[in-house]
Formats: C-alpha cells, sequence, structure tokens
C-alpha cells in the first residue's frame, strides 16, 4: 500500500469515525508530510494530529486510527511472524516461564524501555487463537490473563517503597505511576491485536469496530454508566457555547418589519424615492417552555441530559416547567432548582417523583392525566416539547388528547432518540402522534444543540 492509498484511507477513517475532517484540511495533512521525516513516526503522528484533530475528546480515536493505519511494525500479509526473529526466540515457551516474562513485566512497569517490543511479543505468544485453515484470530484477553499485570501492584510497591512508611505521599505517588504504566501496557496490547487482525482481516473491517464515535455523536439509548457521567460534565460547556450564539443571533438578527408610514414620510424630502428604509422595533420575546418527558428506562439517559441542558439554558426562555411520566405524571421542575447537584437531582427525581402505577410506559394514560392535572400549563405563550420514542406498549394512544395541547401551545415539538428506520415497529406509534405534534430525530447531542438553538 502507497503513501498516498494509506493517507486516503486515513482521513476516510478519521470521517467515518465522526471527526470532522474537511478536503482543505486533508491537503493540509498531506502538505505537512513534506515538511517532516516520514521515517519519524511520533513526527508522523503530530503532523497529522495539528492538521486533522479540533478537539481534546476526539484525540483517542485519532491515536487509534493512526496505529492501525501507521503500525509501529508489521507481521502478517506485510512481513514475517516475530517468531522468525530474536525476540521470539529469547521468549520461546520451552526457554521463558510465565514468572521470567511476570519480572520482565515488572522491570517495564516501573519505567524500563521496551514496552512496545514487550507487547508485541506476548501477543505473539498468548493472543493467538486457531480459527479456519488459513486463519487465526487474536486476543487481548489471554495476554492479560497469563501476564496478570494488575496482581503486581503489591509487589511493585514493596520494591519501590523499601522500608518507607506506607500511606504517605511516596505511595501515592508510585500508585500512580505503576497504575498509568499498567494502562500503557493494556492498551499496548490492545493495539497490537487490533494491528494484526487489520492485516489479517483489512484495515477497512477493523477501523469500522475498533473507534467509538466521539461522546457528541454517541446515540443516547446505548450510553454507558461512563458516557453519561462524561455527557453531565459537557452540559454547561455546552449551554455556554449556545447561549453565546443564540446572544449572538438575537443580536444580528432580524432588524423588525418595515415601518410603512415613516419610510413613505421620510421618502417625500427625496421626491417619493424610499432612499431611506425604517423598520418597526422589534419586540423581544422569549418563549415559555413546558417539557413533559418519558422517563421509562429505556429511554432515561435521554429525557435526563435533554432535561439538564435545558435548564442549563433557562435564561433564554421566559419559565421552564418540566413534567415527568412512565403510565402517570408528576411535576419534576422542583428538582432542577438553581445551583442543584446534577446526580442528587436524577437521584431525588427517580426517587420522590410520582411517575409509575404499573411500571409500563403508557403514553396515552400520561396524556390524559397531564391534561387534566397540568393543562393549565399549556398557553398561548408555551412551547411544548415532548420528549420520547412513541413507544405506549399497545395502549390507547389518546390522540385527542394530545390534538388538544397542541393546539393551546403556541409551538409544540416532539424529540425521539430512535432513528428513523425504528419508528412504527412494534408497538411505536411514531407516526401517528407525529401527525399531530411535529417528530424528529433527535439520537445525540449534535442533533439536540441543534434543536434547543432553533427553539430559542
Amino acid at each position: 500500500m502507497s503513501l498516498l492509498d494509506r493517507h486516503v484511507g486515513f482521513v476516510h477513517a478519521l470521517r467515518e469515525a465522526g471527526l470532522p475532517v474537511s478536503l482543505a484540511e486533508g491537503l493540509d495533512a498531506a502538505r505537512a508530510l513534506q515538511m517532516i521525516d516520514l521515517a519519524e513516526r511520533e513526527s508522523l503522528r503530530a503532523a497529522y494530529a495539528t492538521t486533522l484533530v479540533k478537539r481534546p475528546s476526539h484525540r483517542p480515536g485519532f491515536d487509534t486510527l493512526f496505529d492501525l493505519w501507521f503500525p509501529a511494525a508489521t507481521t502478517g500479509l506485510y512481513g514475517p511472524r516475530p517468531q522468525d526473529g530474536p525476540d521470539a526466540d529469547e521468549l520461546d515457551p520451552e526457554t521463558a516461564a510465565i514468572a521470567e516474562l511476570r519480572d520482565r513485566l515488572s522491570e517495564l512497569l516501573l519505567g524500563a524501555d521496551g514496552m512496545n517490543d514487550f507487547a508485541r511479543a506476548m501477543v505473539e505468544r498468548f493472543g493467538r487463537q486457531p480459527a479456519a485453515p488459513g486463519r487465526q484470530n487474536w486476543f487481548s484477553y489471554p495476554v492479560l490473563r497469563a501476564l496478570s499485570p494488575e496482581t503486581l501492584m503489591a509487589r511493585l510497591l514493596a520494591e519501590v517503597l523499601a522500608g518507607q512508611e506506607r500511606g504517605g505521599l511516596a505511595e501515592k505517588v508510585a500508585r500512580q505511576r505503576i497504575g498509568e504504566n499498567t494502562r500503557r501496557f493494556e492498551e499496548a496490547v490492545s493495539a497490537d491485536v487490533r494491528r494484526r487482525i487489520a492485516e489479517d482481516s483489512g484495515i477497512e473491517r477493523i477501523a469500522r469496530s475498533a473507534v467509538r464515535p466521539p461522546l457528541e455523536q454517541l446515540d443516547f439509548l446505548r450510553v454507558t454508566g461512563a458516557d453519561l457521567a462524561r455527557l453531565r460534565r459537557e452540559v454547561h460547556p455546552l449551554a455556554r457555547r449556545l447561549a453565546t450564539r443564540l446572544t449572538v443571533k438575537h443580536r444580528l438578527g432580524h432588524r423588525g418589519r418595515l415601518d410603512f408610514r415613516r419610510t413613505v414620510r421620510a421618502s417625500l424630502s427625496t421626491g417619493g424615492v424610499p432612499l431611506t428604509t425604517f423598520n418597526r422595533p422589534r419586540r423581544p420575546h422569549r418563549p415559555e417552555l413546558v417539557i413533559l418527558c418519558d422517563t421509562s428506562d429505556s429511554v432515561a439517559s435521554f429525557a435526563h441530559f435533554t432535561l439538564l441542558l435545558t435548564y442549563a439554558l433557562r435564561e433564554q426562555f421566559a419559565k421552564v416547567r418540566a413534567f415527568g411520566f412512565v403510565d402517570t405524571v408528576d411535576e419534576i421542575t422542583r428538582f432542577f432548582v438553581p445551583g442543584a447537584d446534577v446526580v442528587e437531582a436524577m437521584t431525588r427525581l427517580t426517587r420522590e417523583a410520582d411517575m409509575v402505577r404499573f411500571g409500563r410506559t403508557n403514553y396515552g394514560n400520561a396524556f390524559e392525566r397531564f391534561a387534566e392535572r397540568y393543562g393549565d400549563a399549556v398557553g398561548p405563550k408555551t412551547s411544548l416539547l415532548i420528549l420520547g420514542d412513541a413507544r405506549s406498549n399497545y395502549q390507547p394512544p389518546a390522540l385527542e388528547t394530545l390534538r388538544r395541547l397542541s393546539r393551546q401551545a403556541r409551538h409544540a415539538h416532539w424529540l425521539n432518540p430512535e432513528p428513523v428506520s425504528q419508528w412504527d415497529t412494534g408497538d411505536s406509534l411514531a407516526t401517528a402522534y407525529g401527525g399531530i405534534v411535529p417528530m424528529r430525530e433527535c439520537r445525540n447531542v449534535v442533533q439536540l444543540a441543534a434543536f434547543v438553538e432553533e427553539l430559542a
């Protein structure tokens, strides 16, 4: 594979992984390659990172793909397997016991050089699993199970501290250093496994599964607990960026309607030619917002993040009220007071709010109870925002109740975290509800931010 092919494939893989790389930036990266020594792999990495990576959150995905397209070593289809080299002979199963390998790993975890070479040799020795004739599978788990780097902590601490008092700053620093080196070794093993799979199966195939999308493009319905914690930390920076853009748009946007009378009167001094136009003063309008959100387990992460973002932007609205439901509805505005801790608010909402009767989502009953108990919350100045997947467990949909609420509101919107291709499958009533309240797909932070900006 030529350097040009690798460059084109690498840039394409970055785009497929969700990193925004324009044509001009790809050309900038190609020009940067003319200014460096291509034999210096880290200089090559730095040149690509400088021209293509825009946010710190994109760097892990970039590094993973760079290691696939520009590996530090090649085997398989591109060269001899490590057993033909001196490292493999040195670590041959007949001459090197597991204890000796763990001793060598201990030295590396304390800062010795050669971790990447050692990781490659260990993958060659322990990571290969037989597959179909002429093929083989590679896994990182057998390598880590055989060497168990996490079990070396106590032994290494005893060696580093050498009689010093335990529990002090020295132990804390040593634990941190050993822990970081352990993670480096695990990442080196994973990177070499990915490289070998890419050589056997094709880089493009492994690249599609090796990199998770950037945080802002993760599907709300597929986020893990760790992802949700990171999303919560992103709420206020995202809210600040959106608020800044909204302020600029309001300042530079529509100047108001033409004041025809003033314009005609002024034109009399220029022979009836309206050289100068006058506009009526623009009336500032901040909408009132009522949020009705499905808080069932299937869409809870989406509802929680949307509520947090909306309340972080509450200064952009005249008033914000929130209501949650599973099969009945309760007002949850009280949990989102200014200054409230995010995690505590979510915990209290789950524990104290009266949103569940029988435990199965029922949109129809929730709409009827909302209209009965809180119908006066929706008025001619209100934007009604409904959050949910429109899956009602085959219960009556209460379409007329929803239509009445929609007519009461100034605007009504429905955000659905499911992809459009899954609407109207199973118990989904997306089309029925979407015919009353305009429904749009909202699967990630990018789509949500675009909608909130448009709404405000």
